[in-house]
């Protein structure tokens, strides 16, 4: 995979809270989509998700970070005190999703996808 998570910050705070991934090969983030579900388990995670945020394309680097908010908000970009890139991506919620522990961001790399045809 060629984005990792880093980790969520600010769990359950509406305004702040936030997944923090950094990228770790060249990629474009049409590949890519995070859904929230719960641990079942301390080693496993439940089949079903809550929500599904996948990114629009868009190129990022090796080295730059990607921070997807739970809250409303206009994505952007901005260089950063390493010379990479923080991308801003928000997934137009109302309410935060990861306020308790139990709660769990998955990442998903997807190469390739078909659509029913619409009828």
């Amino acid at each position: 995979m060629k984005i990792e998570i880093i980790k969520i910050l600010d769990r359950g705070d509406k305004e702040n809270e936030r997944l923090w991934l950094k990228v770790l090969e060249d990629c474009d983030l049409i590949y890519y989509l995070v859904i929230d579900t719960i641990y079942t388990s301390p080693t496993s995670i439940s089949s079903i998700p809550k929500h599904t945020f996948w990114f629009k394309s868009k190129k990022v680097k090796a080295g730059d970070y990607i921070i997807l908010y739970t809250r409303k908000g206009t994505p952007s970009e901005s260089k950063n005190n390493q010379d990479t890139t923080n991308h801003f991506f928000f997934w137009e919620l109302d309410k935060p999703l990861w306020g308790d522990k139990e709660n769990c961001a998955v990442l998903y790399e997807i190469n390739s996808w078909k659509t029913s045809l619409k009828e």
